[in-house]
């Protein structure tokens, strides 16, 4: 009877990936026959095997499907299942599958944007993320600083990293603005941050990072951040031709599945749980303390500007005639309104007026002009 390796049944399955099968294997989550499995165990079509106590229905090379989808992953997102934290991971805008799951080819760190792929075969995602097959991943890169031809030179010889040798297969510049210039470049393996550190390993700074290309698919418009696309058998066909295995007919949807997948692709996002009291209240307190600085901020630029109109400068000829009437004397307070004068005018007229009459108009009613005719 021919026999398999357990991790390679299990992903063809599609319970994961076959690294993920082989990390559940070594944690003893898998039992095969009533017997915790190991690593190195083969086994046969029929077999009993559960994971995590659960049944697992084994399927043949030729009975599992080989569907596709292109996801178009926006920063922020996770590539894990789920996340302890509750930040957001990429199998949220995923569509439903029955019996089966998606398997991730590859992965993005959370910084990072663009093409990801998923399959529900784990034979194909196995192969398409093997270093030994080869498979070329392009990237646009937005690199800080001054990139000289021995930079580019030195990345595409090779460089030593912490976990190995690494290098760019071919690294294109495509012009940028000021001190940030954008970079297409190639590499054939997908270990942990191996761009970025590929570039910190000359003293530069990657600012932005988006994959483009995963061997044969390019991303394209069909798949807008946030979004997926299932590829077309053309597609599945020509990665399969890359990993090596044979064409496979991606099946048909059914009515039913179809109205699921046209769901999921245009539900909203789901709404987030509420909050602890914890997290509330430590909420609340940085929103306080922001509130505050913005008070603060804002006082200290009033009292800026109120400094400013304090100083010294050059009166306007407005303000030196108001200064001048300002010098003749209070306005008098006994003048009927609209006909006031300046009291001291008022005073000077009073003591002229009188001053004549006293002279020469002694014994004149009042209202009466002196020396006029009687």
């Amino acid at each position: 009877m021919n026999t398999e390796k357990l991790q390679k049944v299990l992903a063809r399955a599609g319970l994961g990936s076959r690294r993920e099968m082989e990390a559940a294997i070594g944690a003893g989550r898998i039992n095969v026959n009533g017997e915790t499995a190991k690593l190195g165990d083969r086994i046969s079509e029929d077999a009993r095997v559960t994971v995590d106590g659960r049944p697992v229905t084994l399927k043949s090379s030729e009975a599992s499907s080989r569907r596709v989808i292109m996801y178009n992953k926006p920063e922020g997102e996770l590539c894990t299942r789920r996340d302890p934290e509750g930040r957001r991971t990429v199998f949220e805008h995923l569509p439903r599958l029955s019996g089966e799951r998606w398997i991730a080819i590859g992965r993005l760190d959370i910084n990072t944007s663009g093409l990801l792929l998923f399959t529900t075969d784990g034979e194909l995602a196995n192969r398409l993320m093997h270093p030994s097959m080869q498979i070329e991943r392009e990237y646009a890169v937005r690199v800080m600083g001054e990139v000289t031809i021995e930079h580019v030179r030195a990345m595409v010889e090779g460089v030593m990293l912490e976990d190995g040798p690494a290098r760019f297969t071919d690294v294109q510049e495509f012009g940028g603005e000021g001190i940030n210039t954008w970079f297409h470049v190639v590499i054939m393996e997908g270990r942990n941050r191996e761009v970025r550190r590929l570039w910190e390993s000359q003293g530069l700074t990657v600012s932005r990072l988006k994959r483009v290309r995963y061997g044969s698919v390019f991303l394209d418009k069909r798949a807008r951040a946030g979004e997926w696309t299932e590829l077309t058998q053309q597609e599945v066909d020509d990665l399969s031709e890359l990993a090596g295995l044979e064409k496979r007919k991606v099946p048909a949807l059914t009515p039913d599945e179809k109205n699921r997948w046209n769901r999921d692709k245009n539900k909203r996002r789901p709404v987030r749980g509420v909050k602890s009291p914890e997290a509330a209240r430590s909420d609340a307190q940085e929103g306080t303390s922001r509130r505050q600085d913005k008070t603060s901020q804002r006082q200290e630029s009033m009292s800026r500007r109120s400094e400013r109109r304090d100083e010294v400068r050059p009166m306007t000829p407005r303000e030196k005639r108001n200064e001048k009437r300002s010098d003749l004397g209070n306005w008098s307070s006994t003048a009927p309104t609209g006909n006031r004068r300046p009291a001291g005018k008022s005073d000077k007229g009073q003591e002229r007026r009188g001053s004549n009459n006293q002279k020469g108009n002694a014994g004149t009613p009042p209202g009466r002009k002196g020396g006029g005719r009687r």
